[in-house]
């Protein structure tokens, strides 16, 4: 008898958590030989970069699903489930097949966690459950995004005939390194023999590095900018308008309801990456429309409540919190800004809040629920001291009792002189918090 989904998930989460690295594809390795290998019975699209995996996946899914290809895709972390992180044909499992997922990985897992020198993790037991699911389906392609570096994540077992490298930047600097060009050697590891690779705009130091790796391991090279890119955008209502020039075409009239230059430049990545999986020349420009078409990125700077305004933002690093600035400068004006920010401890909390500093008339310091959360009083103390002004900072240690003091100051302009607009609250500072303050505002709205 297949176990409850809550004790799969307790199962899962007693394991190594995805915060404890050691640098090795053993354990994932036998896993999945002894499950038959199966992440090498499809073609795999593989993802890295510091920001913008998720959306990006998410859009490369929406294209093939409407090339009729059949996908699977592997994201992490979650929002608000673990069934999210693995998805058929766009959809997250439900629990019934996640509990049945786990349930055909488990007894092998405890195999491989008896013959090596530390067990399997959460997330190397997540990664084969996925390739697993993936091969059970079948599918017609898989999407699947690292967890962190690339190199010695779990999910590079696979060798992705593409490999997506979005913006790289400074994150996990404790896991990954604390300069881009470390971080980018890292992350260049997916870069297989005789693959594709289809790489964002990059610093050149770290655009250097994952040429070398290109060049040595034969991999063709698609660059952002050189050989497909975004020729044209407009903000529209509850998205944006795009042009794409892919490597073979241009596609006009693409909706994509996603704010943000950082969503449009996904898009971008997102098209070449599927023309180079099907080595088309040119798709139906029908079909590229009607996949972007029906894209979303849940608690990726997404809109989920009307007045006031309240956007749930996933951003927990300076540069992701720097895209969302700029999307906010660019197609809202929200006077005032409220921000409920929690982030996690190790993050780089002062950048953080200097980029937010130019939009947030007020910061309402909170925490998540992880462990890892760093405390909502430490929290204030930094904004404070960034901003220069107590006077727009205040503290709630619970995040309901943040988004109803961010939702109540954004409701009123008293006490902001220079309101000129109606008020917003952007919520963000870790995906964790994105999640669960997503899950409070769209049940208390439904």
């Amino acid at each position: 008898m297949n176990p409850t989904y809550r004790e799969v998930e307790a199962a899962l989460l007693g394991r190594w958590p995805e915060s404890r690295l050691e640098p090795s594809l053993d354990r994932i390795r036998a896993l999945l030989e002894l499950l038959g290998d199966p992440q090498r019975a499809y073609p795999v699209i593989q993802l890295t970069g510091t920001n913008g995996k998720t959306s990006t996946a998410r859009m490369i899914d929406a294209l093939l699903r409407s090339l009729d290809l059949r996908t699977g895709r592997f994201t992490s972390p979650h929002l608000t489930s673990m069934t999210e992180r693995i998805s058929l044909d766009g959809e997250p499992l439900s629990e019934e097949l996640f509990v049945e997922a786990y349930a055909d990985v488990a007894p092998f897992a405890d195999l491989v966690d008896a013959a090596q020198e530390h067990p399997l993790s959460f997330f190397e037991t997540s990664v084969a459950m996925a390739y697993a699911a993936f091969a059970d389906a079948p599918v017609d392609a898989a999407v699947v995004e690292v967890g962190m570096g690339g190199t010695w994540d779990a999910t590079n077992v696979a060798d992705a005939r593409v490999a997506v490298i979005t913006p790289i930047s400074v994150d996990h600097a404790a896991y990954l390194g604390h300069d881009p060009v470390t971080i980018a050697q890292e992350k260049a590891g997916i870069i297989k023999a005789g693959s594709h690779v289809v790489i964002a705009e990059q610093e050149p130091e770290v655009l250097d590095v994952l040429l070398q790796r290109a060049a040595t391991v034969g991999a063709t090279v698609w660059r952002e900018g050189v050989d497909f890119g975004v020729a044209d955008r407009l903000a529209a209502v509850g998205g944006q308008q795009l042009s794409l020039q892919g490597v073979g075409a241009r596609y006009d009239e693409v909706l994509l309801q996603l704010h943000g230059t950082f969503q449009a430049r996904n898009a971008a990545l997102a098209l070449a990456a599927v023309e180079a999986l099907t080595g088309a020349k040119e798709l139906d420009a029908e079909v590229v429309q009607a996949g972007f078409g029906a894209v979303s990125s849940p608690g990726r700077f997404e809109v989920v409540r009307r007045g006031p305004t309240v956007i749930v933002d996933a951003a927990h690093n300076p540069h992701g919190v720097a895209a969302s600035v700029a999307t906010l400068q660019e197609e809202f004006t929200f006077s005032p800004l409220v921000v409920v920010l929690a982030v996690m401890a190790d993050k780089d909390v002062e950048e953080i809040v200097r980029a937010l500093e130019p939009v947030a008339s007020h910061v309402v310091c909170t925490q998540n629920s992880s462990d890892r959360c760093l405390p909502a009083g430490e929290l204030a103390e930094i904004v404070g001291d960034v901003l220069g002004d107590e006077s727009r900072v205040s503290l709630a240690r619970q995040l309901p009792d943040a988004l109803e003091k961010a939702i109540t100051r954004a409701e009123t302009t008293e006490g902001y002189e220079d309101a000129v607009g109606s008020g917003g609250v952007l919520v963000t500072g870790s995906v964790i918090t994105a999640g669960e303050a997503r899950l409070l505002l769209v049940r208390s709205d439904s």
